[in-house]
């Protein structure tokens, strides 16, 4: 009997890019022999228990009902095998998960976290900085900031604060603007493939304003160091099981060593269109995980 395989994915809204590695992967599953279909995460009639494997891929409104995301996840993990784990899942919606891979050891982005109501003093850095949402994708409500910029920078946290939101701030990291941000995918235990995108924020351009989530996206080849922060990053990630997948964003920090700016364990793309020739490789790991 077949192996069957749920790809949990989106809604389709005008809002939000497609997913193109959606159908592929389907394909490169069936080719595998295993039978695949896409399911609407929140689709209250969707039977998760008659799938071997329920894969999450491209969730990516979940942003929006966290709450709702992550007990469907401790739900469908009650039914058969997630992927990546319900622990995990839950773990990696919130990006002070930066603080625990750093006391892990982790090169990151230097972070501090400002909670609604917080005193913004002492957590700005006397440079360009970030401020995001610790509940986010895609840069949504997320800015760059110029130093003296405090004004600008209390507005935005008085925007994420009245939304219930806990705000990250980190320094810029300026050489993004000219080695870009990496991003290494793992899959099954190994690493897959990677490519380099160019910065996505630019200074000036409003916190609510749209935006490119992957400009300038080209195939890279990861360094040695940069395998060893990644490999270094997810080997600090809590919970019994291995994800099966991940991607580790990076970039340079002031020193030009590679540190992590986000760990994706959710519903990250995998660029699979730049890598075809991953496809193969990503649909034998899935069936495998199902034995």
């Amino acid at each position: 009997m077949a192996v069957a395989v749920a790809l949990a994915t989106y809604r389709p809204r005008p809002d939000i890019v497609t997913d193109r590695d959606l159908p592929r992967l389907v394909r490169a599953l069936g080719e595998a022999g295993a039978t695949a279909r896409a399911e609407y995460w929140d689709d209250p009639d969707a039977d998760w228990g008659a799938y071997d494997l329920v894969l999450i891929r491209s969730t990516w409104d979940y942003i929006e009902r966290v709450a709702e995301f992550t007990a469907w996840a401790d739900r469908v993990a009650g039914l058969t095998v997630l992927a990546n784990p319900a622990d995990v899942v839950r773990w990696n919606t919130d990006k002070r998960y930066l603080g625990d891979l750093a006391a892990a050891g982790v090169p990151t982005v230097p972070t501090a976290y400002v909670a609604p109501g917080e005193d913004l003093e002492g957590a700005l850095p006397d440079r360009e900085f970030v401020i995001k949402p610790t509940v986010g994708a895609g840069s949504l409500l997320a800015a760059r900031h110029l130093p003296g910029e405090q004004g600008t920078a209390r507005d935005h946290l008085a925007r994420l604060g009245a939304a219930g939101l806990t705000a990250v701030v980190q320094p810029y990291m300026p050489r993004i603007d000219t080695t870009g941000e990496r991003a290494l995918i793992f899959f099954g235990g190994s690493h897959l493939h990677a490519i380099r995108k160019g910065p996505v924020l630019t200074p000036g351009i409003a916190y609510d304003a749209a935006r490119t989530a992957h400009p300038d996206v080209r195939v890279w080849q990861a360094t040695d160091a940069e395998l060893a922060v990644a490999e270094q990053a997810l080997a600090a990630v809590p919970g019994a099981a291995e994800p099966l997948y991940a991607r580790v964003d990076l970039v340079d920090g002031d020193d030009g060593a590679p540190c992590v700016m986000e760990l994706e364990l959710i519903e990250p793309n995998l660029f699979l269109a730049e890598h075809p020739g991953s496809l193969a490789t990503v649909a034998e790991r899935i069936v495998k995980a199902v034995g």
